[in-house]
């Protein structure tokens, strides 16, 4: 069959409709139909050759030296599973895709954890650090069951029936008391700042109070003010002398080693039958102007909190045995309570920062940041995992900064880390990183520089454009995580491995998303404009959240189904991933 295109230029050549003479062919359509030479058409010389292969050969490089994303595209382009209908004034329900099957919220960590006491996992016999003591868990569970007789037995304390205030800084006395008084189904309270003692005293008076014998004056001076000495049974933690005075008032004043010390040596006590419903604590923070706020915590919240916790990390990057976790966030809140406790249902080594310290050794509230992190870079094992706050990393990725800066190849070592960075690709074991950061790291986080494996910022907002600098400075994956003192674990966490950024000229575009609903956490926005929402728009609204590890306040009003209000405003992206605008100021 002819050549279809040769076979009509042969008709136009021939029979045009407009005229009978024969239509005249440019001269070089006439020398190419007629030569019999084609391959002249085609002659090359050596320069051809080498272009052509330095071509290839730049092509090659560039696509086996362009580093492949750690994750595919797709797993953030979609991060949250969106209901298909949503309320009148509402957003659609959001929920993590990491949730599972059939819509089902996880409530633990794995099967037969009920409560927190089965945290302490009796195949685990290997020893740990908690705040720099070894310990294993069987010692671990010895200590628990020796302070719970002593509790009961020497200090009078009834199962059930008394309620105890735990006015400790974090350390390993408040995790085994705490265990102690949940076995006994003895709820314990917790306060997150000092500036709620008194309140706390006058509308939930306590049957006893364990606190440090450094603290005692100070919490004296608060029960004086309410003229209940006689109501009151210390127990103290630590050694010192008591003041002369103390002799003279009518305090029952124990000390908590004396009651571990009794309690191994005389009837042992068994834990009580405990139900994931029990509650067993109430933690109480500062509301918005100030004033008492307490929700309660159950058991099934705290298991619900760690299982949130572990899914912080993708499966190849999972909390193991191996790991030091550090924290900035008291165990006198729910978020930092499900912190420590995954840790201690992981068996890793843990310890938390001066700065969340309810009690300086003077007797004054701590609540000052490190900034530099000086407990960090003297911690051993070094850490491997750290739950800071926004203004501890920028403090970090500041100081690390102003030294990498002084050197030559600075410029050419951003430029190339952030190439990655936008191809999805991050490594701390680059040339760039051998060259440029690794030094300046070394010298802001000392033997942290080169363990530290992953950072969770939470506890404050963090600005979008801070992000990236962070990434690069300390070459790690980051998680920008939201907490709130009615969830025991993070309420939304991004993604890792997401180094997505955005230009937008929207104001919100400054304020970095903290991904999407945490695995146990339905979240949607109330109060939302549907004209706008009609038009395509971003929902925004007042965050509304439930599941497993979101409290119940003790005093305040839920929704229908369980749905409990923030008070903070927020912006889902279309992505499904959130942005908190607005929040209350909750001393968290």
């Amino acid at each position: 069959m002819p050549n279809r295109d040769f076979y009509m230029v042969a008709v136009l050549v021939t029979d045009h409709p407009a005229s009978s003479e024969r239509l005249a062919l440019p001269r070089f359509m006439v020398h190419a139909m007629s030569s019999t030479n084609m391959p002249d058409l085609f002659a090359t010389d050596s320069l051809t050759y080498v272009l052509g292969f330095t071509a290839a050969v730049a092509f090659l490089l560039r696509s086996f030296l362009t580093p492949q994303s750690l994750v595919h595209p797709i797993l953030l382009g979609r991060q949250s599973d969106v209901d298909q209908v949503r309320q009148p004034g509402e957003s659609a329900v959001y929920r993590n895709y990491g949730t599972g099957l059939m819509g089902r919220l996880p409530t633990r960590p794995a099967g037969g954890i009920m409560s927190i006491l089965d945290f302490l996992k009796p195949d685990f016999t290997a020893s740990r650090s908690l705040w720099s003591t070894d310990i294993t868990n069987a010692k671990l569970q010895s200590r628990i069951a020796s302070l719970s007789a002593g509790l009961v037995h020497e200090a009078g304390l009834q199962p059930k029936e008394s309620n105890v205030l735990l006015l400790l800084n974090d350390g390993l006395e408040f995790v085994i008391a705490d265990f102690a008084l949940a076995s006994q189904a003895i709820p314990s309270f917790t306060i997150s700042s000092l500036t709620l003692l008194s309140s706390f005293l006058d509308t939930h008076p306590p049957t006893a109070i364990i606190l440090h014998v450094h603290s005692l004056s100070h919490v004296l001076e608060q029960i004086a003010e309410n003229s209940e000495y006689v109501h009151h049974t210390l127990i103290l933690v630590g050694e010192g002398d008591l003041p002369h005075f103390v002799e003279k008032l009518p305090l029952k004043i124990l000390w908590l080693a004396d009651l571990e010390r009794k309690g191994a040596k005389g009837e042992a006590i068994q834990a009580l039958s405990l139900e994931p419903e029990d509650i067993f604590s109430v933690s109480c923070y500062p509301g918005p102007n100030d004033e008492l706020k307490a929700t309660q915590l159950t058991h099934q919240n705290l298991t619900a909190g760690v299982a949130a916790t572990r899914a912080l990390f993708p499966l190849s990057g999972a909390i193991a045995p191996s790991d030091s976790i550090v924290s900035s966030h008291s165990l006198s809140t729910p978020f930092g309570r499900a912190v420590a406790y995954t840790a201690l249902y992981e068996g890793c080594h843990f310890s938390t920062s001066d700065s969340t310290a309810v009690f300086a050794k003077d007797g004054a509230s701590s609540k000052a940041d490190d900034k530099a992190l000086k407990y960090l870079t003297s911690t051993l094992p070094s850490p491997t995992i750290a739950f800071l706050t926004p203004s501890q990393m920028n403090g970090i990725v500041s100081s690390v900064l102003s030294l990498a800066q002084n050197s030559l190849l600075y410029s050419f070592a951003w430029r190339h880390k952030l190439l990655h960075l936008q191809n999805g690709f991050l490594s701390k074991d680059s040339i760039w990183d051998r060259s440029v950061f690794a030094g300046a790291r070394k010298a802001v986080l000392r033997g942290m520089a080169d363990s530290l494996r992953a950072v969770i910022i939470s506890g404050g907002m963090v600005e979008a454009k801070l992000l990236t600098p962070t990434r690069i400075t300390l070459s790690i994956p980051i998680v920008n995580a939201h907490e709130h003192p009615l969830v025991a674990g993070p309420v939304f966490f991004s993604h890792p491995l997401d180094f997505q950024s955005f230009k937008a000229a929207s104001q919100l575009a400054d304020i970095a998303h903290v991904g999407p609903a945490s695995i146990n956490v339905e979240a949607k926005l109330v109060g939302v404009d549907d004209t706008e929402v009609d038009k395509g728009a971003d929902p925004v609204g007042e965050i509304f959240i439930r599941g497993p590890s979101v409290t119940l306040p003790l005093e305040g009003e839920t929704t229908p189904h369980n749905w409990v209000g923030t008070g903070e405003k927020g912006l889902v992206q279309t992505n499904g991933t959130f942005k908190v605008i607005t929040a209350p100021k909750y001393h968290i």
